[in-house]
């Protein structure tokens, strides 16, 4: 999980390519996450949109043979030669790509399709024996926090019922037992990083690999407790 790679300087090419979309300057309420404890062995989860390729992968890996899943894969190439399971609907809109999905699919075709493409985006809900996950059926708005209230932010893009304490203890990992927690990120980048040969280099080669170098500060909530936390990164 992205947050907990910043937190233990673990800054890989997952990190790397989710701080692409990021420039210099403030973005406040990234990250946002919300957990409740409804059982003493299930939770339930609601999310930002950074969350749901991990949460997807995660529910993924529990999953063996045909599931009903349902959901947009949103991408930049045309997929449609790729995959061989029902398409509901395809649509191109500026040079993004969606394809809308609702059917039942072998799980090792969507595995096989994120793992050689882990940068597009799957917004897709599925159940399992422990696990219940639906996400937004639309492409998040990276300039765009969750829906506003009296309360600020919410999470309110991909919602997870589930009996896995490792998928909690990763989503929280700083946190502990706790009953009802929230955590919301704040991600300030200070400066750009090029690559040194740049001037040798094409426009989209130096975006790819320059690096954003900054702080994140972590605001938790923890069963009315208040915490927070700052780390470095350079990713």
């Amino acid at each position: 999980m992205i947050i907990k790679k910043i937190f233990e300087k673990n800054f890989d090419e997952e990190v790397h390519s989710n701080f692409l979309k990021f420039g210099r300057g403030v973005f406040k309420d990234r990250f946002l996450i919300e957990g409740k404890r409804q059982s003493n062995d299930s939770w339930a989860i609601k999310t930002g949109p950074e969350y749901v390729n991990f949460l997807v992968q995660k529910c993924l890996e529990k999953t063996n043979g045909k599931v009903k899943i349902k959901g947009i894969i949103v991408s930049t190439a045309d997929l449609r030669e790729e995959i061989s399971f029902e398409i509901k609907k395809a649509s191109n809109f500026k040079g993004v790509r969606k394809i809308s999905i609702d059917t039942e699919i072998e799980t090792s075709e969507i595995k096989e399709l994120m793992k050689k493409y882990p940068r597009f985006f799957y917004a897709l809900s599925f159940s399992g024996e422990n696990f219940s996950i639906k996400v937004k059926e639309k492409a998040p708005k990276s300039g765009k926090p969750g829906k506003e209230s009296e309360e600020g932010p919410k999470a309110d893009f991909c919602t997870l019922k589930t009996t896995d304490r490792g998928i909690i203890n990763e989503l929280f990992f700083d946190v502990g037992d706790f009953e009802e927690a929230k955590a919301s990120h704040e991600i300030i980048v200070e400066e750009i990083v090029y690559p040194k040969n740049y001037e040798s280099l094409k426009p989209s080669e130096i975006r790819e690999l320059s690096k954003r170098k900054g702080k994140i500060t972590r605001k938790l909530l923890i069963d009315g407790r208040k915490k927070t936390s700052e780390a470095d990164f350079i990713a």
